[in-house]
């Protein structure tokens, strides 16, 4: 019986030794592979990456400087210089001097939290209803918001405009939100991430006594809530940024979107950059704190739909 065990222990401690073996070399195989790679490819990748990131970032941290730069300095020297001699703060308080500028923003935050509330609300229940219920017509319900996509927004103003003004909506925010309630992208999202989902999580629920509201708030919008950020996003961003529905359907100024504000902004004091980019800052900087509290969301946001223990 001793010696049994004594080869059953010599037996394992050969195993471990080999399983040891075998993670060393898969570490220095790992170490070695990374090895392999030539400089001159190195290089290349991180060329690629600093020509992306001076095309991406380049003209917002311009616009940053230009904002900060006093009414002496030279914003058009050459070579360019990013950071400025005396920076200041006055320039964002001409902005606000000039225009209403914090009106219009709140109007802006409140036509952009209203399209977030009611993609996230009418995409999640239309893309579940287009992935998990069975009913004559889905696949033509989903054609429909495929060619729904396709369509350009100039094609359908003129008809969204007159019916705003049917319903008495004209130079109202409720106007300016209802066209962009639900998209027909984020209602695909929706419904591609719903279908992720196993069908079995829900045929348990369903055996439980669990109905679709139910199956719809308790487990499946829970397991996609990356894809609810992404959707989020896309409608504030679309909100946020949207000048030329707003431009159609407002006249009055206290109702003036921040985007119509920077315009007007643009066209009076055209010459004068340094109060441009202070209000261009002013109306990117909502989207840029938006995508910083949900962005360990969003890369993860698409793909999502696996069922977490």
């Amino acid at each position: 019986m001793s010696r049994r065990k004594d080869r059953s222990d010599q037996w394992e401690d050969a195993v471990e030794r080999q399983g040891e073996g075998a993670e060393r070399g898969r570490i220095r195989g790992g170490r070695e592979s990374g090895r392999r790679m030539p400089g001159w490819e190195v290089a290349l990748r991180y060329v690629l990456l600093l020509a992306v990131l001076a095309l991406t970032v380049g003209p917002f941290l311009w616009q940053l400087a230009t904002s900060l730069k006093g009414p002496h300095e030279d914003i058009f020297s050459f070579p360019p210089s990013f950071l400025p001699e005396q920076p200041t703060l006055a320039n964002y308080s001409r902005v606000a001097e000039t225009i209403p500028v914090w009106d219009y923003a709140l109007n802006s935050l409140t036509v952009a939290v209203a399209n977030v509330v009611t993609n996230c609300a009418g995409a999640a229940l239309a893309g579940y209803a287009l992935a998990r219920l069975r009913y004559r017509g889905r696949r033509a319900a989903t054609v429909a918001f495929v060619l729904a996509m396709l369509v350009p927004v100039e094609g359908v103003i003129v008809a969204q405009f007159t019916t705003m003004r049917e319903l008495g909506l004209n130079n109202t925010l409720v106007g300016v939100v209802l066209p962009l309630s639900v998209s027909a992208l984020n209602v695909l999202l929706m419904r591609n991430a719903f279908l992720s989902l196993p069908y079995e999580v829900e045929e348990a629920a369903f055996v439980d006594g669990a109905n679709v509201w139910q199956r719809f708030a308790r487990i499946a919008l829970p397991a996609v809530r990356g894809t609810l950020a992404v959707v989020a996003i896309l409608a504030f961003m679309g909100a946020w940024d949207d000048f030329l529905w707003p431009l159609i359907v407002l006249s009055d100024p206290q109702n003036f979107t921040l985007t119509i504000g920077l315009n007007y902004l643009h066209g009076t004091f055209a010459n004068d950059e340094r109060l441009v980019a202070a209000g261009t800052i002013i109306a990117v900087l909502p989207l840029i704190v938006l995508f910083a509290c949900l962005q360990r969301y969003f890369f993860r946001g698409v793909g999502e739909g696996a069922v977490k223990g």
